[in-house]
């Protein structure tokens, strides 16, 4: 069992910067992937990035990269999303999600969820 919880999101303006972070229980935290997923308002959850269980592999859905950054340290049991250049419509809840998977943007393939963190960008 793997609890997460996210932290990290607010109100920040166009182009401006904002870390979440998502720190996760348990024991076992290097034996899973990561991802993170954000849902819009009457918009369907999508894929907004992923690591590795080392951390040495990463992906990211075309419309963050560039932008946004993650990863993780596992002595801390903590993954990060650190986001820059902020855009209106990255305004969304953001998720942080666990599954013993390789990286994938499938968010059927991932075990555990966070409760997610609210982020917004005003224009």
């Amino acid at each position: 069992q793997v609890q997460l919880v996210e932290s990290g999101g607010g109100l920040v303006q166009t182009g401006g910067s904002l870390r979440l972070s998502c720190a996760a229980s348990g024991r076992t935290f290097s034996s899973y992937a990561m991802g993170w997923f954000r849902q819009a308002p009457g918009k369907e959850r999508e894929f907004v990035c992923g690591i590795s269980r080392s951390g040495g592999v990463t992906k990211y859905a075309d419309s963050v990269k560039g932008r946004f950054t993650t990863s993780r340290d596992n002595a801390k049991n903590t993954v990060w999303l650190q986001m820059n250049s902020l855009k209106p419509e990255d305004t969304a809840v953001y998720y942080c999600a666990a599954g013993r998977v390789v990286v994938t943007a499938r968010p059927n393939e991932y075990e555990y969820w966070g409760q997610g963190t609210q982020v917004t960008v005003s224009s």
